[in-house]
Formats: structure tokens, sequence, C-alpha cells
């Protein structure tokens, strides 16, 4: 993992993590009246990352059009003494024989139920419930379906019938420029449905995977995110998904090892989530 000398990579979604100066990742985080608002594209079974771009987009018109396809998880494990990697930490960061539940945050990526996250998120949980709708009344449990730990993504499945889903728009983040608006809608320490505002800080680069991996082409961002927020959307001005908030900098840190917001943040691009989406497509 990368180190920094003064500084350290924190997840951004969960806690539970052993305070220290390095990279963490989390194992189980004015409106305009002459916008013209675009409509997600509506999608039955397959997939799409058609951009239906009219316009920008106030802050309150890109959370109204987009806070529905954004949904919290709560990941479950109870660490086990038995089996898995030598020198691996268990998942979530727990003593043997503890169970602790931590929360994310994913997006809607097709109406027949598949739900994108951070793989860190996710990884090494028991059970998984998707929250919709920026509260616990209406609650799925999900399958992991597909994984790629070297890019610290997962694709979940959640029953479909009787929910009114609205998968987001994955933008082509290759047209992404640093000072470009950025929009991030999760779910900082449980707190449902959080928007904060800010702008792309930088482009190009890089951080580390679960696996130890290089994710290169990572957005940087001084929206604020928090344990929580992995997992979430990084949006353009048009409400589209130009990222995948996944990690931030943190020079400081809670009683628990969570860092804290310093205005550093890096979310995988959506051009890297759609190429890891199309490769696994065949699996789930």
């Amino acid at each position: 993992m990368f180190r920094s000398k003064f500084i350290p990579l924190v997840s951004a979604a969960i806690g539970g993590l052993t305070a220290t100066l390095v990279v963490l990742l989390a194992q189980p985080f004015g409106t305009s009246t002459t916008a013209t608002r675009r409509t997600a594209p509506q999608r039955s079974g397959t997939r799409s990352f058609a951009s239906q771009t009219t316009g920008a987009l106030s802050a309150k018109q890109i959370y109204e059009q987009d806070a529905h396809g954004v949904v919290a998880i709560r990941a479950s494990s109870t660490a086990s003494s038995e089996g898995g990697d030598e020198g691996q930490s268990q998942p979530f960061g727990v003593q043997s024989g503890q169970t602790q539940t931590d929360t994310g945050t994913g997006i809607v990526f097709s109406k027949t139920g598949l739900i994108v996250t951070n793989d860190h998120v996710v990884n090494g949980a028991g059970e998984i419930t998707v929250s919709f709708d920026g509260s616990s009344a209406t609650t799925r449990k999900a399958s992991v379906v597909g994984t790629d730990r070297s890019a610290d993504l997962a694709v979940l499945r959640v029953n479909p019938t009787g929910l009114e889903l609205h998968p987001l728009v994955f933008a082509d983040s290759s047209q992404t420029q640093i000072g470009d608006a950025a929009y991030a809608i999760g779910n900082p320490f449980g707190l449902n449905w959080t928007l904060t505002t800010g702008v792309v800080s930088a482009l190009n680069r890089q951080i580390s995977a679960p696996d130890g991996s290089t994710i290169s082409g990572v957005i940087q961002t001084d929206a604020a995110l928090n344990p929580g927020n992995s997992g979430g959307p990084l949006l353009d001005s048009a409400g589209e998904v130009i990222g995948i908030n996944s990690q931030i900098v943190s020079g400081s840190s809670t009683s628990s090892g969570q860092g804290s917001d310093s205005g550093v943040g890096f979310a995988i691009s959506s051009d890297t989530v759609k190429a890891v989406i199309q490769r696994l497509d065949g699996g789930i």
C-alpha cells in the first residue's frame, strides 16, 4: 500500500480500524432558474451508459434527481480465528468472535436490482442489507454477485420486486476537468442521503486497492467525504456519475480509528467502473 510520510490515506467508509499513519482500507467508506433538468433514462433489464445531458443543474436539482438512486449499505461480519490468509487483518478490523455492522453507500445501477459499491464496504461480510430512499423503512437483503478487489469494486443484487428503482447515469469521466463542480451523496457516519459539494481538485491520481494493486485515473475532490461515503457517487453538474467515492486523506482520526474529512478525497473514475462492470457482466 502507498504510505504517506505526513498524512494517511483512509477509507471513507467504515469504522473499527486501528489509527495508524498508513493507507487504511476499511475491511468489512442558489438554485438556477435557467438550468434544464435532465431525467435519467429508464432502463429495463439491460444497463446503459448513454448520457442524456441537456444542461447544468443546481445542487438542489441534482439532489432531487439523484438521491433516489443512492442507497445505504450495512454489512455485518463475525470474525473467525480459523482460516483466512496469514497476516491479513480480520474483516472490519474486529477481533475473533466479535460481530460488527458497518455502513457504506451504493449506487443503483439497473432496474433489475444491481447495486455498485466499493469492495472494501462489503468484503468479508456475512450479511448485507440495502436501504432505499434514505430510510430503513424499505430494506432488502443483498448478495454479492461480482467483485474486483484490484479495482476495489463490487456489484450487489437485491430482489427488485415491489421497488421503484432509479438507476443513475454513468458519465464519460475522460471529459472531466479540474475545476468542474462535484457533488457527493452518501451516508457519512450513517446519516443517510447527505449531500456535499465541491470541485474536481485533480485528475489521474493513484490509490491502493485492498489487495495492494494500484488504481489509476482516480479523481481527486474537495467535496466532503467521511466514513460511510465509500461506494457512493461523485456527480457532475448534470447529475451524472463521474466516480465512486473510495478514500480520503486524513491527518486525524476518531477513537475508533476512522479518519475525518480534510478536503482531499478520491473517487474511482466512472470509466474504470464501466470497464470493470463490463468485464464482470457475464457473471452477473
